[in-house]
């Protein structure tokens, strides 16, 4: 890098610190002006800084590493995440903003009383704030740490820095976001969101088009790509027609049978998002109404899963072949933006890793403060703070999150491990998280079984290496305990997620039945509020003088399959809204298979991908005739003479 390039990346902070400091005036009002914007978002900026909040500076890179030892197909292990993301448009983001939370612990205690809710809330609200969140945030500057090695940037300014001097640099950058996240708050985020996502994305076009360009266009790229790696590295989907006839499963993709199910039929509802997750659900509590929360989850998949897709992709195809021999194929693009960018762009490319990296770390920045301010301090420490204490404490909080990701990154190795471990708390509870919104017997006792039983189930099906060989004494333990109990011994990462979600699914539901429901008044709070559908809260609705929702009636002596009943218009129908989500799925997955088979000289897929995806379209234009209206907000217009009244 040059002074031009230097001078691009300065202006680039300069701009980010002034509109961040600018907005800072919008978050000084009360605790929900901090952390949700007032409820003031519209649908395009809360959409854009989703998917922000998902575009982190090692995401190219790890797609480029993903591509590189596995073919496109092993993106499979994140796209699979689009079931989950589309269930969130028309199951979960109407019921969220509804739900008026600032976050999703706090809807712990919307939905279950007593102790053990208040309990949960506060356990939830720790775990997500300091482990979870700030080792994701350490996670983020180690990754940058590697660009910033990749990119040679200290060197170009003739400085030999070792690693902990790299990492204090981007301890410095977390620091510069601190200022407008910390004073800011949500909306200095959002904004900065906006600007830094499309400055991410025009640097991936740049790096994909400057590739193909030296490569000599997608047709020597996809030649080269087959004459060196084979066909199986191009497949969308690890399933190919063979040449004797008949299908065969790719071993390329390094997805086995049980994996790819599993990914597509499993882990997207047993995940601990399943119902949306935290960074996701605090902008659509922070959206202005319920359509404008279902538009911004729309906006977030598209931009997500159709547009940002390929540009990696391709850029992660062109550096293996420009790149044969890479052993690290996730330096593979840092190494085209110094190889093939000119001043300028260089500059242009590398302020928007910079901008990748800092909306990731303002996001968890101002996401685990509002777990500290809300969930912890306004709940359990002082009640009775008044707006203007609440908003301090969210901005020391602001800081003590920080630090405590900085000092996470300083243990690098350790990170890595505690990260994985992590992870393994996600695969228990998420059935009970669905399951919480449409059945009055879940309690808290059963999420809180299920929090356990995943991250304790989760250990115990690590898979090891070598147990002959292992010196440390937990894992000699899980090799004497993985022998005699073998359905924890699997390497299969599809049987583990299996074993994982069966086995905790049913230490919940024992505890469930072990345990007492929740009061009824706890029961009617939270039905008066959210109104959600499905049969599982007829009890409420009966003591509430409204009429039993069934699977089942019959019309003229014939039985018919729906949720609605002469007489009730409920706020959300179950039935039509699965049809949405199937129709959905035939448009996001259609389109982005669509882009890729035509980009990728697949017209085969191309036309296939086309056709789902229109199909898909036509289809939820059917449905929109249906739409549920939004919730009436509370004050201003009576629900149940809002529903006698239709």
């Amino acid at each position: 890098m040059i002074w031009i390039d230097w001078l691009i990346v300065l202006v680039y902070l300069v701009l980010t610190l002034w509109l961040g400091l600018y907005l800072s005036r919008r978050a000084s009002g009360s605790l929900v002006d901090f952390f949700v914007s007032g409820r003031s978002l519209p649908w395009w900026l809360a959409g854009t800084s989703m998917a922000a909040t998902t575009f982190s500076i090692d995401t190219p890179l790890y797609i480029a590493g993903v591509v590189g030892t596995r073919g496109i197909a092993g993106n499979w292990e994140w796209w699979s995440f689009g079931i989950a993301h589309v269930v969130m448009i028309y199951v979960f983001s109407r019921l969220w903003r509804r739900s008026e939370i600032v976050t999703d612990a706090e809807l712990t205690e919307l939905r279950y009383g007593g102790h053990m809710g208040a309990w949960l809330r506060g356990i939830k609200a720790f775990l997500f704030a300091v482990p979870i969140n700030c080792i994701g945030i350490g996670y983020a500057m180690l990754a940058m740490v590697k660009v910033i090695t990749a990119l040679q940037l200290w060197e170009s300014l003739g400085f030999e820095p070792g690693d902990n001097t790299k990492l204090w640099s981007v301890i410095g950058v977390s620091l510069f976001v601190l200022v407008y996240a910390g004073l800011s708050g949500l909306w200095g985020v959002v904004a900065t969101d906006f600007f830094q996502f499309f400055l991410a994305l025009l640097g991936a076009i740049v790096v994909a088009g400057a590739a193909l360009i030296k490569i000599g266009g997608m047709g020597t790229l996809v030649e080269q790509i087959n004459t060196q790696f084979g066909s199986d590295t191009l497949a969308l989907i690890p399933l190919r027609w063979g040449d004797g006839g008949g299908f065969r499963w790719s071993e390329t993709a390094g997805i086995s049978v049980n994996t790819f199910l599993a990914y597509i039929g499993l882990q997207w509802w047993a995940f601990r998002r399943s119902d949306g997750g935290g960074e996701f659900i605090q902008r659509l509590a922070a959206s202005k109404n319920e359509a404008e929360a279902e538009k911004a989850a729309w906006f977030f998949n598209i931009l997500h899963y159709v547009v940002r897709t390929w540009p990696w992709v391709i850029v992660a195809l062109a550096a293996m072949v420009v790149y044969p021999t890479l052993e690290d194929r996730e330096l593979g693009y840092p190494l085209l933006m110094l190889d093939f960018l000119p001043p300028v762009l260089l500059g242009l490319v590398v302020a928007s890793l910079i901008a990748a990296f800092m909306s990731t770390v303002s996001t968890l920045i101002n996401w685990g403060a509002s777990y500290l301010t809300n969930d912890l301090y306004a709940r359990f420490v002082d009640r009775d703070a008044s707006d203007e204490e609440l908003v301090f404490a969210g901005r020391v909080a602001s800081v003590l999150v920080t630090v405590f990701g900085a000092i996470a990154a300083f243990y690098a190795q350790d990170v890595t491990t505690i990260f994985r471990l992590v992870i393994a708390i996600g695969t228990g509870p998420g059935l009970v998280l669905i399951l919480r919104w449409f059945w009055w017997r879940i309690n808290a006792a059963a999420e809180l079984a299920s929090m356990i039983a995943g991250f304790m189930i989760g250990l115990l099906t690590i898979s090891i290496a070598d147990p002959a060989t292992a010196q440390n004494p937990l894992l000699i333990g899980l090799a004497w305990l993985q022998a005699r109990v073998t359905i924890l011994q699997t390497n299969d990462f599809g049987q583990r997620l299996l074993v994982i979600a069966g086995i905790t699914t049913v230490i919940w539901v024992t505890v469930m039945y072990l345990t007492p429901p929740e009061t009824p008044a706890t029961l009617e709070r939270f039905y008066r509020k959210v109104r959600p559908g499905g049969p599982g809260w007829n009890r409420q609705r009966v003591e509430l003088g409204e009429r039993p929702i069934r699977l089942i009636t019959f019309v003229g002596g014939w039985p018919q399959i729906g949720f609605d009943q002469p007489g009730i218009s409920p706020e959300q129908d179950l039935l039509l809204q699965a049809q949405q989500v199937i129709a959905a799925l035939g448009l996001l997955f259609g389109s982005m298979f669509a882009i890729g088979g035509f980009l990728l000289l697949q017209p085969l897929i191309g036309w296939v991908g086309l056709v789902i995806a229109v199909l898909g379209s036509l289809w939820l234009r059917q449905l929109k005739r249906a739409r549920i209206e939004p919730m009436p907000r509370p004050g201003l217009e009576d629900a149940s003479s809002k529903l006698d009244g239709r």
